[in-house]
């Protein structure tokens, strides 16, 4: 059922007939350029950068008309020992519903599951937790469930919402 989208996909029309006249002519290419902006604008950004946080293209309206951007970084790790994240969660409004991870134990990959500080049996977990120790950077903490695959790689995709 596609009648109650919340926004549509960005069209950008791929043939476009240009008028001899150029009165005309300057209209349509101005029209085509204002078109070929607002697709490219409407997108999600997929740019995943580790050590430096990339903004998503993502809007949320959470406080009703004002928009608050999300950013995304990526950490990578071969143990589960605490992550410096970089910023202070105190600095951001809200972490993502997106945040997500996967590691691999060489062979097979697992997904981490995001919001835990509890052992779950066979699963690795992770969570973000304030480092008193640092005024610059919070942390990831992992917690690893009884039976867990071993783990000798991941990646962490963190995002959040900048203040409204």
């Amino acid at each position: 059922m596609t009648a109650n989208v919340v926004n549509q996909v960005a069209f950008l029309r791929t043939t476009r007939q240009f008028p001899d006249d150029l009165k005309q002519l300057t209209v349509e290419v101005n029209r085509s350029y204002v078109d070929v902006a607002n697709s490219v604008n409407a997108r999600i950004i997929g740019i995943y950068p580790t050590n430096r946080p990339a903004i998503t293209g993502e809007s949320w309206f959470l406080s009703g008309n004002q928009r608050q951007q999300t950013s995304r970084q990526v950490y990578t790790f071969t143990s589960t020992s605490d992550i410096n994240i970089g910023f202070k969660l105190s600095s951001i409004n809200q972490i993502s519903p997106k945040t997500c991870g996967v590691y691999t134990d060489g062979t097979r990959f697992f997904g981490l599951i995001f919001g835990t500080s509890v052992a779950i049996a066979g699963q690795i977990s992770f969570y973000l937790d304030v480092n008193g120790a640092s005024t610059t950077s919070d942390i990831i903490k992992f917690v690893s469930g009884a039976g867990a695959p071993a783990l000798t790689s991941g990646v962490i995709d963190i995002e959040w919402l900048s203040a409204p």
